[in-house]
């Protein structure tokens, strides 16, 4: 009787549980692809009574349903009808885990961290180094006349190194192609911007095509990262970013990647708010963790690079 209807013009779901995240949540399906729409209701409602049609059921607060409704509800998931958690119900319409919407009692009861196999890690592994070994060759003409044009721009040096934090919160040095001018971050460092005047005329193009990023498939041949998990961050960053977003030290519980999950569905982060959204993503990848998503996220990585998007901040 019940079954998931996408050839409709928009998908409706009833909502029980705190107005707050319902607001929340309202919020991040305008950010959203896929055309959803939720219905607020109170846990004491009558569904019975409801004249509209729906497609599923959100639970965030299970507690102070009446006994009718709470049959009705049993009703409904006897007849097919889907009922989700919360964290569930963003898994998969939303493609994404919003940090504000996930609570302590979720850590814990939610499976929200991807257990990985043996075999999983084994053949991610397998994967980094021959792509790396395969890049790192097929690419040597370019990373050669790159380093011969940053050069040749400003006489500057043709590298730089940053502090990133890695696996467990623990930090590494990262080696790029020099993008911007000799003396960018004299005052300290800053965040990423739109038409950033320190960018160097050749350094522009490096970051479209994510040419400026190829040396750090050096790490991923040496196990500091990974082809596909969350970007690092530095280190002067993420004091800032801990404090103020919810959850962000579950990022750092896997390898950090060159690209992510993150990284092809959303601009260059340039913000505090565009760090939320991208943690978002980052969620939704560690609980989703597996090889089919590596090469989801590697064949959407290609596009985006040969199509330039994406490349930077929105502001």
């Amino acid at each position: 009787k019940y079954f998931y209807k996408f050839f409709k013009n928009e998908n409706i779901y009833l909502y029980f549980g705190k107005f707050e995240k319902f607001k929340i949540i309202q919020r991040e399906i305008r950010m959203s692809e896929f055309k959803l729409k939720i219905i607020f209701c109170e846990s004491n409602l009558e569904i019975d009574q409801l004249e509209i049609n729906f497609d599923g059921i959100i639970l965030d607060e299970k507690s102070n349903f009446s006994d009718s409704t709470l049959s009705k509800l049993f009703e409904f998931k006897s007849e097919g009808m889907p009922i989700f958690s919360l964290i569930n119900w963003c898994n998969k319409f939303l493609k994404r885990l919003p940090p504000d919407l996930i609570t302590k009692n979720d850590l814990i009861n939610e499976d929200l961290i991807s257990q990985q196999s043996l075999f999983h890690k084994r053949i991610k592994r397998v994967f980094d180094i021959f792509f790396s070994i395969t890049l790192l060759i097929t690419l040597l003409p370019i990373l050669i006349i790159s380093g011969i044009l940053i050069f040749a721009n400003d006489r500057g040096p043709i590298f730089f190194s940053q502090r990133r934090t890695g696996l467990k919160g623990k930090e590494f040095k990262i080696l790029k192609f020099r993008t911007m001018k000799i003396k960018a971050e004299l005052s300290g460092p800053q965040w990423a911007k739109k038409n950033d005047k320190r960018i160097t005329s050749v350094g522009k193009y490096l970051r479209l095509f994510r040419i400026d990023e190829l040396p750090q498939l050096i790490y991923v041949l040496t196990g500091s990262m990974t082809l596909i998990g969350p970007r690092p961050e530095r280190p002067e960053f993420d004091v800032l970013l801990n404090e103020k977003v919810s959850h962000y030290s579950l990022r750092y519980l896997l390898k950090p990647g060159l690209s992510g999950w993150a990284q092809v569905n959303y601009p260059y982060g340039a913000s505090v708010k565009d760090s939320i959204n991208k943690l978002s993503f980052d969620l939704f990848y560690l609980k989703n963790a597996s090889i089919s998503l590596d090469l989801l996220i590697f064949f959407k990585t290609i596009r985006l690079i040969s199509n330039k998007m994406l490349s930077e901040p929105n502001s």
